[in-house]
């Protein structure tokens, strides 16, 4: 009998144990779900601080790209005005031209008549053939007018061929200037466009990213709130009264700072250090915007085109060099690029040869005014800017 007592004894304390334990297990399953939901909350956080810098970011690309349409609409007008002051030019030079071939007619005529009367001769005897001194002072008076004549026809048709030359080169000069707005224009609306896909796509990637982590959230909370009412209806079952129903504690603290590119700050002294890291401050608050950055305001405002800023840059070393690509790229002294190394500018051929102007920092990459992230550090071995990269490199600071 007191077997018998002693086995039933152990059978329900075996038993009593198990049904205790279950509590247990699932007190510490919830800890570890509320640890998973501080964690998706410091994230959400993150994500959400992330979206309130991208609006902030978002509004000034709008922005940029409002200005950058008035530039285009601008653009547009002086294209329109070109283009009809190239029509008048070439109107005007049809007339000259066909002057000039009635004239150079003329003047043939009037060379072979002369050589076949002898030249000078012809003249003299007109002049000798006279009957009278009358006759004669008349015959000098139209000899003179005739040769007066031949040499204003002559002096108008040299003076005519002048006026063409200047007109040509004018339209010449125009065309080009016309030529090289088209191209600009091109390389804003491309700009432009870049900018607006740009903003949709961050947009759609961080409410992508906020949407995930809210039902994240909400499935932890789903998992605590099954395991909650496991957890009771085991309480309930039992006679034990247990004092560890599922609570959930609050987990510590996680970091979700965002990683620093190590290469954003680049160590050295002097003016070149100075040039490399002169933008540095405008990294991740500002915006490419065409012809920024040549005046206070937009310095201010970290409004950038990629040469302003580079200009601007090298500006704060206290050296002068000019605020577009076609005078950068002939500025300092050319280096091959396997001997390029940092505060030289570097170039790339986007929109057009020499469309994007950088300074190099080092490791492969330069720091820039891009049009799809306004003042940023761009890696240019490999993907879009290894493509584009053409191999010019300008050296200002020795």
């Amino acid at each position: 009998m007191k077997t018998k007592l002693v086995t039933l004894s152990t059978t329900f304390m075996l038993g009593m144990g198990s049904l205790l334990a279950v509590p247990a297990v699932k007190a510490n399953t919830i800890d570890s779900i509320n640890t998973e939901i501080s964690d998706a909350q410091n994230e959400l956080s993150s994500i959400q601080a992330q979206k309130v810098d991208l609006e902030a970011q978002i509004a000034r690309m709008e922005q940029a790209i409002k200005d950058n349409t008035i530039k285009i609409e601008e653009a547009n007008i002086q294209l329109a005005e070109t283009q009809a002051e190239i029509d008048r030019l070439n109107s005007e030079i049809a007339v000259f031209e066909e002057r000039i071939a009635s004239r150079t007619e003329i003047l043939k005529e009037r060379a072979v008549s002369f050589q076949e009367n002898g030249g000078q001769l012809s003249y003299l005897e007109v002049i000798l053939g006279s009957s009278s001194f009358s006759d004669f002072i008349d015959r000098v008076g139209a000899v003179a007018t005739i040769v007066e004549a031949d040499q204003g026809i002559i002096e108008d048709h040299e003076n005519d061929k002048k006026e063409l030359e200047i007109m040509q080169a004018s339209v010449e000069k125009k065309l080009a200037d016309l030529t090289n707005q088209k191209t600009e224009l091109e390389g804003m609306q491309m700009h432009t466009e870049e900018q607006k896909a740009q903003n949709e796509a961050l947009r759609a990637q961080l409410d992508s990213k906020e949407s995930a982590k809210l039902a994240d959230i909400e499935g932890y909370k789903q998992q605590i709130a099954e395991l909650t009412a496991a957890a009771l209806a085991v309480k309930n079952s039992s006679s034990v009264s247990d004092n560890t129903a599922a609570t959930g504690t609050t987990a510590s603290n996680g970091s979700s700072a965002a990683e620093a590119d190590s290469s954003a700050a680049v160590s050295g002294s002097g003016g070149i250090s100075t040039v490399i890291n002169a933008g540095n401050k405008y990294i991740g608050n500002s915006v490419y915007v065409f012809g920024g950055g040549r005046t206070a305001s937009d310095i201010a405002n970290g409004r950038f085109d990629c040469s302003g800023f580079v200009s601007w840059a090298f500006a704060q070393a206290g050296v002068k060099v000019g605020a577009s690509t076609e005078v950068l790229k002939n500025t300092g002294t050319r280096v091959s690029a396997s001997e390029m190394r940092p505060g030289d500018m570097v170039f790339f051929n986007t929109y057009k040869t020499d469309g994007h102007v950088g300074i190099y920092i080092g490791g492969g990459k330069f720091i820039g005014s891009q049009s799809s992230t306004g003042v940023a550090i761009a890696n240019m071995t490999s993907g879009y800017w290894a493509q584009t990269f053409n191999g010019r490199v300008m050296r200002v600071i020795n």
